[in-house]
Parts: structure tokens; sequence; C-alpha cells
């Protein structure tokens, strides 16, 4: 398996992970669930969006699910946010769209992770390629991005 730049940051971190390899053609995260034989509440997808001060905010949430931008704004203490437009995700974040992870984006933005992760002892996330994720406990994630839980959806 090829390692992505995820996987050698968590190695550099000295932080356990579990690589998992999917068919890069699959880009809905309940079908990545399904092939991963995962509960697709265990499975997050990464999104990026924009406040309306024009920060960018990174929300991480179960791949069934649908990000409430109401909560995310409120979670956030800002008035509202925006999902980015899919063009502005690869200049922005360094990932492109169905391979962005919450790790090793290009700059670090504020993170909020959807609180239901602590119902799990690992979460999977995108390992920042498509056809990859990384196998994470939610405590290690929250270590490396500036991020805190939230309710989110």
């Amino acid at each position: 398996m090829e390692k992505t730049n995820v996987m050698r940051l968590l190695s550099q971190k000295n932080v356990a992970y579990t690589p998992h390899e999917y068919n890069p053609e699959l880009t809905d995260g309940e079908s990545i669930a399904a092939i991963l034989m995962e509960d697709s509440m265990r499975v997050f997808k990464t999104l990026v969006t924009v406040a309306n001060t024009g920060e960018h905010i990174v929300f991480v949430i179960p791949v069934c699910a649908s990000l409430d931008l109401k909560k995310a704004a409120n979670a956030a203490n800002v008035k509202n946010v925006l999902m980015i437009k899919q063009k502005e995700l690869l200049p922005l974040t360094g990932y492109i769209h169905g391979g962005c992870s919450p790790l090793g984006m290009k700059k670090t933005f504020r993170t909020f992770i959807e609180e239901s992760a602590t119902l799990f002892e690992t979460i999977f996330v995108s390992a920042g390629k498509v056809g990859y994720q990384i196998e994470v406990e939610p405590s290690q994630l929250i270590s490396l991005v500036p991020s805190q839980y939230a309710n989110l959806v």
C-alpha cells in the first residue's frame, strides 16, 4: 500500500493508525463505509467551509450525515458558514474532493469534529488521497489538529 502524506505525518508523531485502501472510483462516503464493512457513523468526511468573516473552518462529520450549517456556525461562534466551491478545495487545502483529510492541510484551520466520534474507540477519516482511509482514535485526531468536538448534525 502506498503511504500518503497523512500516514507519514502520523508516523512522525508516533500516532497509531490503521491504513485502509479501497477502489478510488468510489467517492460516495456510504459506499466507502460499506466496502470497509464499517458503520457509516464511524466513517467521517471532511468538509471545508467559509464563514461570514472570511475565515475557513473545517468540519468532520459521519459520511451518512449532513452538516447542519446553523449548528456549525454556532460551534464556530460565527454568524454563518457556507460550503466552499469544489474548485477552491485544492488550492486552499492541497487536497482534491474525495481525498480531503483533516490532517496535513496546506494551512491550519480551526476544526470541529462531530461529537458522536467520541462514541467509538476508533474512527475513519481520509488519508489525504482518494482510495485511502486511516483508522485512528478520535482523541489522537483532536491532539494533532486544533480542533474540538461539537454537535454538528
